[in-house]
């Protein structure tokens, strides 16, 4: 109990919700936000361009999601937030250091990975750009995803089961959900505005 406590104190600004089709409470995450528990739950969150990792330790039963839109900060920049969990180097970083805070070790962790949908017109591929860094990420620090589903032209809904590690996966018709891109522009544009870095060094569709 003193754990779930304190797992629910240091995730208090999640959105929790209920849904009669699941056994576990649902957390629902936005970009830049990451969920942990040891306690089994749901994490919920919605992809585009952005990736999710999604990684427990099977033994513990302690895992989490996070959900970001950009590898790392640019070097030599100044970001007026500080580390963020918007950036994939320190998403990781938090989630990893999440799961070990509640009892898993690092050569038990299973991760998978969702997202980085082409859902924006032009040359520019930012869930590519995401996809080649967080395998890069992972080969680094010794871990290899077990399962992905990464890429092509749609957003995806998934739903974690941070016990079990099942995942739900629903792929969205990229013609009848705007919602998505617009969230993500949105968001990047709250980036850029709260950012010193060069306006290109954040501008990414």
């Amino acid at each position: 109990m003193v754990m779930a406590q304190a797992d629910s104190d240091h995730f208090a600004h999640i959105r929790r919700m209920r849904d009669n089709r699941f056994p576990h409470e649902i957390a629902s995450i936005l970009p830049g936000e990451f969920f942990v528990s040891a306690d089994p739950m749901i994490v919920y969150t919605v992809l585009g361009s952005c990736i999710s990792a999604c990684i427990r330790d099977p033994i513990a039963r302690v895992g989490g999601m996070n959900h970001f839109m950009l590898p790392e900060p640019k070097e030599g920049g100044y970001d007026s937030w500080g580390e963020s969990t918007r950036y994939g180097s320190y998403a990781m970083e938090s989630l990893i250091n999440g799961i070990l805070k509640r009892g898993g070790l690092k050569s038990r962790l299973e991760v998978k990975l969702f997202g980085a949908g082409k859902i924006y017109e032009g040359n520019i591929d930012v869930g590519a750009r995401n996809v080649d860094w967080v395998r890069e990420y992972l080969r680094a620090e010794g871990l290899m995803p077990v399962k992905t589903d990464l890429g092509d032209v749609y957003p995806r809904k998934v739903y974690y089961f941070t016990e079990s590690g099942r995942v739900l996966l629903k792929r969205i018709e990229r013609l009848k959900n705007r919602t998505i891109a617009d969230r993500e522009a949105e968001y990047a544009e709250t980036m850029r505005s709260m950012t010193q870095q060069p306006a290109e060094d954040v501008t990414l569709f």
